[in-house]
Parts: structure tokens; C-alpha cells; sequence
């Protein structure tokens, strides 16, 4: 029964995905509309640095604050203490 299941639920998903592409228009990129004006193009470099550059040093300089900024007091291990036997 498992294998059915997984059967039409993966016909499901690709019916789903296959009408949700038939059915969406075009992103009406050819027809410019009244007022559009879209400036330049990014390089390469400009595009690697806003979207892959500009989120990890964001990243890094929020672990980095919060880090600093820890005011917890239980820095050091806990150390166990032994049994006596």
C-alpha cells in the first residue's frame, strides 16, 4: 500500500507543478509599461557582492555582536563531581 501511496502522491506533485506552469503567464517582460525605467545592469562582481558577499558579512557581524555582547555568567565547563565509593 506504500508504494501506491507514494505513487500518487508523486503524480500528484507533478500534475500540481505541471498545471501551475501551464497556467501562469509569461512575466510580461517584453511589454514595457508606462513610467518603467530600469537603470543599468549589475556586473558580476557587483551581483556576487550584493547577494552572496553583503549576507554573509551581515551574518558575521550579527554572531559576532551577539557573541561580545553575551552577558551570561555560565562561561566555564561544569565539572563533575566524582562518586564516592
Amino acid at each position: 500500500m506504500d508504494k501506491k501511496n507514494a505513487l500518487r502522491a508523486g503524480a500528484l506533485a507533478a500534475g500540481t507543478t505541471l498545471m501551475m506552469l501551464l497556467m501562469s503567464s509569461p512575466a510580461l517582460a517584453l511589454t514595457r509599461d508606462d513610467g518603467d525605467d530600469p537603470g543599468q545592469g549589475l556586473s558580476v562582481i557587483e551581483t556576487l557582492g550584493l547577494f552572496v558577499l553583503a549576507p554573509i558579512v551581515l551574518f558575521a557581524v550579527i554572531a559576532g555582536l551577539v557573541m561580545v555582547l553575551d552577558r551570561s555568567t555560565d562561561r566555564r565547563p561544569k565539572v563533575k563531581a566524582k562518586a564516592k565509593a
